[in-house]
Order: structure tokens, then sequence, then C-alpha cells
């Protein structure tokens, strides 16, 4: 079993004593109460996103449409918030009904504070981002399900692997950052800009494939009820990333 989703590794099903999938015939994890969960997470980052989105911007003054102190600390908070759940969700699993709904939440605030920023530059741009991130989620869910794309093991290789070299790649980029020295194929809107952020667009999205398979190996193995939550926001994880590479793609075309 392998996802490129970070939340989602090879032992996430195992037993840490035994090595062996963790199973329990009376409380085991199933599809619909892992829909039900992923749903519930949602629901929380809109309330926060919301909620940030009401206060990240100044409303009037010289300085009205620009970010507020309150928004960047949302923003800044939230990522770095959410950043520190979601460890603490991959290393303690069992602790997922607690911490994946305090990701939501917090991640939230950063969704918000971020999405009023580009829709103050890009009006419209906001609604395109949630049309085409839900779009896309219910695309390649019905393509799974149907059997249209399956994730073989050479197809997951080559996920993760795409995966990886962009979470190296946007690394360097921020370490690069701090000595002042830009990448122009992350940031900028070039024909090699946009087609960067279509690539890794699709390298996202088809991450969701990944998880629905992790989360269909999980419940046909009886991993244990707490797993829902822990499938939930790994799905998250992923819904949030596809959301924010759609946002910076709708801007460098608008830019154009």
């Amino acid at each position: 079993m392998r996802s490129g989703n970070p939340a989602l590794s090879e032992s996430t099903f195992l037993d840490l004593g035994s090595g062996t999938v963790s199973a329990r015939s009376d409380q085991a994890m199933t599809l619909n109460g892992t829909v039900n969960k992923t749903g519930i997470l949602l629901l929380l980052t809109v309330l926060t996103a919301t909620f940030a989105w009401n206060q990240a911007l100044v409303a009037s003054g010289e300085m009205a449409g620009t970010l507020s102190p309150a928004g960047m600390g949302y923003a800044l908070g939230g990522a770095i918030g959410g950043l520190v759940l979601a460890l603490i969700t991959v290393f303690k699993k069992t602790w997922a009904p607690v911490t994946a709904p305090m990701y939501a939440l917090v991640e939230g605030l950063f969704l918000g504070a971020i999405s009023a920023v580009f829709e103050q530059r890009f009006p419209g741009i906001v609604f395109q981002a949630v049309l085409a991130t839900f779009g896309t989620l219910v695309a390649l869910l019905l393509a799974y399900r149907s059997g249209l794309i399956k994730a073989t093991e050479n197809f997951k290789l080559g996920v993760v692997a795409a995966t990886g070299g962009i979470a190296l790649l946007y690394l360097a980029s921020i370490v690069l950052g701090f000595f002042g020295v830009n990448v122009p194929v992350i940031h900028e809107a070039s024909g090699w800009g946009i087609a960067f952020s279509v690539f890794v667009v699709i390298v996202a999205a088809l991450n969701l494939v990944l998880d629905f398979d992790f989360i269909e190996t999980g419940v046909a193995q009886g991993a244990p009820k707490f797993m829902e939550w822990y499938g939930a926001f790994g799905l998250m994880v992923t819904l949030v990333w596809l959301y924010v590479e759609f946002l910076r793609l709708l801007a460098k075309i608008q830019q154009r």
C-alpha cells in the first residue's frame, strides 16, 4: 500500500506492536463513516475560513483592501498550526478523532485569510478554485469507482515520486527565499510558470486517487474505528493542497 499523501503511508493500518494489519471486528473502519467524518472536517474548515475571510482585510482608510494584522496572524498561525497538528496526527494516529478536527479548524483560518487576499486582487477567483477543487474530487472519485483509473503499483510509484520532487522544489524555494533568491518557474506568471502550476495541480489531483485506494484498503482490512478520522484527515490534506494550487494557477492565468 503506497500513497503520495504524507499523512497516508505504507504502515498507516499496521499495529505498531505486532506489525500486522489492525483489525477490529466489532468496531471497524467503514467507508460511510470516513465519508461522514470528511464532511465534518470540511464543515469545520468552512466555518473558520468564513470567520478569517471577514477579518483578513483592512475595511477602511488608506490601507483598505490590504491584509490586516489579524489576517496576517490567521494566515501564519493557521499555516504553522496546521503543519504542527498534521505532524502530530501522522505520528499519533490514535489521536486523530481530536487532532483531525483541530487541524480542520486551524487550516480554515489559513485558507480564509489567503482566499480573501486572492479574491481582493482577482475577483471571482475563490469561487472558481472551490468549483475546480470539488469538481476534480467528484470526477476522480467517479473515475476510480468505475475502474477508469486504477491505482497500480507503477501508478503509485510515479505519483509518489512526482509529489516528493514537488515538495523538495518548494522547500528549496523557501530556503533560497531567505537569501533573496526567487525561483521564477514557481512564482511567476510566465508560460513556464503556468505549465509548472498545471503539472502540480495534476499531481495533487492524482494523489486523490491514491487516497481513495488507501481508504478503501483500510476498510477492506478492518482497520480500527479511529482510522475513519485519520482517513478523512488524509483526504483533507490533499484537498487543501489542491485548492491552494488551483488558486495559484488561476492567479497566474489572470495575470497574463
